[in-house]
């Protein structure tokens, strides 16, 4: 199968799509998505796994001297669930195994649902302060939004899920 993009013309173009104004960009907006959707997948991936690692490696985050812990208390307290340590366990295997098979594009739509997910769980945490400046929740539920989008959208061209030929 040929990665080659062939040209995009106006017949191309799905019912009630607006017309582009300059539609000589319909070839290199169809050249650019999947890389713009590449850098989306990667970031998100880099940003979940800067929150991951150090609970991992038991280092400080920003002001937390121990994000594994304040994790496990998050769950316990905000959330009232119990095992806040098995909780926390999946949300530094999430922010790291997962981000990593995000990253890459690897069983896309299994991990980023569970992103969208630990995002939400989050938001409830934060709520109702929305200014992430006052430990928000702004900031999860972008996320959550991106994690819930890849999930439905899946790993896309560069992806390993696409070079392996198989998704959920």
């Amino acid at each position: 199968m040929s990665d080659a993009i062939p040209p995009v013309t106006l017949a191309d173009r799905p019912v009630g799509t607006p017309r582009l104004v300059i539609p000589a960009l319909a070839t290199f907006y169809a050249a650019a998505e999947p890389l713009g959707y590449l850098l989306l997948r990667v970031g998100l991936g880099a940003i979940l796994l800067t929150h991951g690692a150090p609970k991992l490696l038991g280092t400080a985050h920003g002001v937390m001297a121990d994000p594994y812990a304040k994790t496990a208390e998050l769950v316990r307290a905000k959330l009232a669930l119990p095992l806040p340590f098995v909780f926390a366990d999946l949300v530094t295997g999430l922010e790291t195994i997962g981000a990593a098979c995000l990253t890459l594009g690897l069983f896309t739509r299994l991990v980023a649902p569970m992103i969208a997910v630990e995002m939400a769980l989050i938001c409830i945490v934060f709520w109702p302060t929305w200014v992430w400046l006052d430990r928000g929740m702004e900031y999860a539920f972008l996320m959550g939004l991106v994690a819930l989008y890849m999930a439905l959208r899946g790993g896309g061209r560069y992806s390993v899920d696409r070079l392996i030929g198989r998704e959920l």
